[in-house]
């Protein structure tokens, strides 16, 4: 088992732009007939490297997409990012979605789908080549490219690690 380097960050150190990943409208069948609500998935970002997601419940859409932003808040984490690009390849994998995300160079763009997409803009990601294989729920997509980005190792600690400077770890790349 790979060991993650998760940072938990605190939702008033920046400022968060939250962008809305998927709004379903969803049933609770009641002894009076039924009752619809709304159901938001949000993610929050400050696109320098922090990102989070929550789900937010309510009977109007404004009231869900508010507690969803809220809940993303309190899920907020660092995420390494080197020259606007993931500094190397990474697998994430939540339930049955699976995610593949790699570097690319600059120009290029985030090449990614709609739910991983939202999460690698929002986290300040511009070049990026990404492909979601298995489940295509937005929930367990946009937990996956989470679970993924936070696997991600920064090359400082690479280099601390292999007791080398930070630039032998890019050559040969």
């Amino acid at each position: 088992m790979t060991k993650t380097n998760i940072v938990r960050v605190k939702a008033g150190e920046s400022e968060l732009k939250d962008k809305m990943v998927s709004l379903n409208r969803v049933a609770k069948v009641t002894k009076g007939g039924r009752t619809f609500s709304f159901s938001a998935l949000v993610v929050v970002g400050d696109g320098k490297g922090v990102v989070g997601h929550g789900l937010g419940k309510a009977r109007e859409v404004a009231d869900a997409i508010s507690k969803a932003v809220d809940d993303a808040k309190k899920n907020l984490v660092k995420v390494h990012i080197h020259k606007g690009t993931v500094p190397h390849e990474q697998h994430g994998k939540f339930g049955a979605g699976k995610v593949f995300i790699k570097p690319a160079s600059d120009g290029t763009g985030v090449i990614a789908g709609g739910a991983m997409r939202a999460v690698l803009e929002i986290a300040g990601i511009h070049n990026v080549l990404a492909k979601s294989n298995g489940s295509s729920n937005p929930h367990n997509v946009v937990k996956a490219t989470i679970d993924a980005l936070t696997k991600i190792r920064s090359p400082y600690d690479v280099a601390k690690a292999r007791k080398i400077e930070v630039k032998k770890v890019f050559e040969g790349v």
